[in-house]
């Protein structure tokens, strides 16, 4: 989604994070994230480099200050491709940001998509991005727009029309958001009535 979007809209660039895990092997430095160590990662959060950073599946992912503030400086705009914790530490340190959660079409399809994409993922592994997932989705309503990842084409012009026309606060969500939310919610509750 994010790499069809900056090709649709001028000025948008794609926050390149950092991580602390291994690059896979279609994967290159400074172009699909920047890879650092473990230490070399925590020092940088000592030095408060970090616009923001979260732990996710004991790796270390986050976006540098200096990053986006060159994006700025040059009249471009940065989407970042984060975690709910990540777009948290945004607003809680006062960033004015557009914040848009991109819902699945389905719990079910969730889970689908996630094997598709690895087939080889342990269960272990699945068990711990689903349960992700689930607290994630549960704290979309925290964002200024909901899009439903349903059709390829539909959720980029959705996103397309948001970036590009600056919008904020579409009663929680725009198409078939509310609808698709609460379908997901349902699945969510009936996987863990607690």
């Amino acid at each position: 989604l994010a790499k069809r979007l900056v090709k649709l809209v001028p000025d948008l660039v794609i926050s390149r994070s950092y991580t602390s895990r291994a690059a896979r092997s279609e994967e290159r430095d400074g172009v699909d994230y920047n890879f650092v160590n473990r230490q070399q990662f925590e020092e940088m959060i000592k030095c408060n480099l970090f616009l923001e950073w979260a732990e996710i599946f004991g790796e270390l992912y986050g976006t540098a200050l200096i990053d986006a503030e060159r994006e700025l400086v040059n009249g471009r705009s940065a989407l970042l491709v984060i975690n709910v914790d990540g777009a948290r530490q945004l607003m809680d340190r006062g960033y004015e940001v557009v914040k848009i959660f991109v819902l699945p079409p389905s719990f079910s399809e969730l889970e689908i998509r996630l094997k598709r994409r690895n087939p080889d993922m342990q269960d272990v592994d699945m068990n711990q991005r689903l349960d992700t997932a689930k607290r994630e989705i549960k704290a979309c309503k925290e964002y200024d727009h909901i899009v439903v990842n349903d059709d390829l084409d539909e959720c980029v012009n959705e996103l397309r029309t948001i970036v590009v026309g600056g919008e904020k606060n579409l009663s929680g969500g725009t198409g078939d958001a509310a609808r698709v939310l609460n379908r997901v919610t349902a699945e969510l509750q009936d996987l863990d009535p607690s």
